[in-house]
């Protein structure tokens, strides 16, 4: 995730969310991920409607009093998981909604504070967990065995390199326990050579690290089909998604909840049939909008966003 905050942080492709939102007067929304409440505070702005905001990080829910005071009595902070939205919007009350936003990945705060562990751009603890308790990125470098470790970096982190990383960080562990961001980095470019897209060497292995911590994909498929639940007629789900794991996770959910199954054949008894069940949405984003190159010129960690989205044409209990 990339946030707006008032220490400069963007919300990625908000004009375009916006737009795929369509906010309205009177209607109920739900922000996922609410990080420095970038999108939470522009759809509050565009529409006078409630919105319930949900981050597992508790510093995020910390931050966003000064938001909920500003607008009071129309934004909810919701510690917890967006993969949980029901049953956290249902202690509030709520059990329908007209859009669903979320902004997967990792917040601009949490790369930018080395003591989150969730970067080595500067060097930290090796932690990584956006709810700051569970195992951390430290606990699965220090146990995992080499086997193990190498699924998680090739699996996550699509790291061609994952085998040979897996067994220089179990070698170097044997020395002393790697318990900082930069001494993993280190680790990992030792023993691989350079990117030609001139990414770190080190960024796969982060992500692979980060999304194993958190469970990050497993929470992006609950979500989606919380979100689903949830949509009354006409309402909308906006996802954008920083990684090609997650959007492939996003792409699949939507196309299928348009009744376009990737992969069924024209030919499949069951169409010639007319057997296919209806579908429930609409694909609002046949192909996935991509930042503009004035975006990426002045926020460059858009470079890679994609946003989808869908709409709403029957009743929830359809889905």
């Amino acid at each position: 995730m990339s946030d707006a905050a008032p220490q400069g942080h963007v919300p990625v492709m908000l004009a375009e969310v916006l737009a795929s939102l369509a906010p309205r007067d009177g209607a109920t929304y739900c922000d996922g991920t609410f990080g420095g409440g970038g999108y939470a505070g522009a759809i509050l702005a565009a529409a006078n409607c409630t919105l319930y905001a949900i981050d597992r990080d508790p510093d995020a829910i910390v931050r966003g009093a000064a938001l909920a005071a500003r607008f009071a009595g129309r934004l909810h902070l919701l510690e917890g998981r967006f993969g949980e939205m029901s049953s956290l919007l249902a202690a509030r009350g709520v059990t329908a909604l007209d859009g669903v936003v979320l902004d997967l990945g990792v917040s601009s705060y949490q790369l930018d504070e080395a003591e989150r562990g969730f970067s080595f751009r500067a060097d930290g603890p090796l932690d990584m967990r956006m709810e700051k308790s569970g195992r951390s990125a430290a606990d699965l470098v220090n146990t995992l065995g080499d086997s193990e470790m190498a699924d998680i970096l090739f699996t996550l982190g699509e790291e061609r390199h994952a085998r040979r990383i897996a067994r220089a960080i179990v070698a170097a562990r044997r020395e002393a326990p790697i318990e900082t961001t930069g001494r993993l980095a280190e680790i990992i470019r030792a023993v691989t050579p350079r990117d030609p897209s001139g990414i770190d060497r080190a960024t796969r292995s982060f992500q692979a690290l980060r999304l194993a911590v958190n469970d990050e994909l497993g929470e992006v498929e609950r979500g989606l089909e919380a979100a689903a639940r949830l949509l009354a007629p006409g309402g909308r789900l906006v996802v954008v998604a920083f990684h090609s794991l997650e959007d492939r996770i996003v792409k699949r959910f939507m196309v299928q909840a348009a009744g376009r199954s990737a992969g069924a054949s024209r030919h499949d008894p069951a169409v010639l049939a007319g057997r296919a069940a209806p579908a429930a949405f609409r694909l609002l984003t046949p192909k996935a909008l991509r930042p503009g190159d004035a975006e990426t010129d002045a926020n460059p960690r858009a470079r890679s966003a994609r946003l989808r989205a869908i709409e709403r044409l029957v009743s929830r209990d359809a889905a």
